[in-house]
């Protein structure tokens, strides 16, 4: 394994789309295994079918669709389930590209942080446009916490208002940052396997700490892909309840 662990992130162009205004739209290996993940989970909702007795993958597909429904309802009620393909779309994008970056030279789509404010836009625009279409001016009272002395709204006011331009910021970075360290930890030592290996039978010997360190931080990732996609999409719901109750 190569002991760069940046390297693994690097995008690199499959082939040509054409040129828009002077400027190259490739076909990237980013792209390809967002065209992968998709095709995976594609399979999962539509290869089984409607059995009696489900099988493994019409059973995965059940639960996913159970899970993500009760998640909504959970934080954003009934009314909340409108958004449900949103949610759902981006609970499984996420949880798919993530356990796909973890098989070994593979590329981990949500690593690069371009897709994931990409992500995070647009949950930050269906919030607000739909929180304005729907409650009007009363979607300002997100802004205005109710039993705060009159004395301190203003200081109030302007950090909410801060705080919730800079969701998108918080929701993008910790999915990004999350999968990053952890797959550059998990490459360095990977490395070290690799380069005690070379060394002989001492090296071999010396080698059994970061191997079980490989083993157990793949194990961990493997909870961390799926949590960090529980937590994007739990956030959503939160972020849309905004949008559906916006009084405090």
């Amino acid at each position: 394994m190569a002991a760069d662990p940046i390297h693994q992130f690097q995008i690199t162009k499959l082939f040509s789309l054409g040129h828009i205004g002077g400027q190259e739209i490739a076909f990237t290996n980013s792209s390809a295994y967002m065209f992968a993940a998709v095709a995976i989970i594609a399979v999962m909702m539509l290869a089984p079918g409607r059995q009696l007795v489900p099988g493994r993958f019409q059973s995965v597909a059940e639960l996913s669709y159970e899970f993500v429904a009760n998640m909504i309802r959970s934080t954003a009620g009934k009314e909340g389930l409108k958004f449900f393909p949103l949610v759902f779309s981006l609970f499984m994008f996420i949880a798919v590209s993530n356990l796909v970056g973890i098989i070994p030279y593979t590329f981990t789509v949500s690593s690069h942080l371009i897709v994931t404010v990409t992500l995070a836009m647009l949950v930050f625009v269906t919030v607000l446009v739909y929180g304005l279409a729907k409650n009007g001016l009363k979607f300002f009272k997100l802004f205005v916490p109710s039993g705060v002395p009159i004395y301190i709204l203003p200081l109030v006011v302007f950090i909410e208002v801060i705080s919730f331009f800079l969701k998108p910021v918080s929701h993008s970075v910790r999915l990004f940052a999350n999968m990053l360290a952890g797959h550059i930890a998990l490459k360095v030592f990977a490395s070290f396997i690799a380069m005690l290996g070379a060394l002989g039978v001492v090296g071999w010997v010396g080698a059994v700490l970061p191997l079980g360190l490989t083993i157990a931080l793949t194990a961990l990732e493997l909870l961390v892909a799926f949590l960090q996609a529980y937590v994007f999409a739990i956030l959503t719901c939160i972020y849309l309840n905004d949008a559906i109750h916006p009084g405090h």
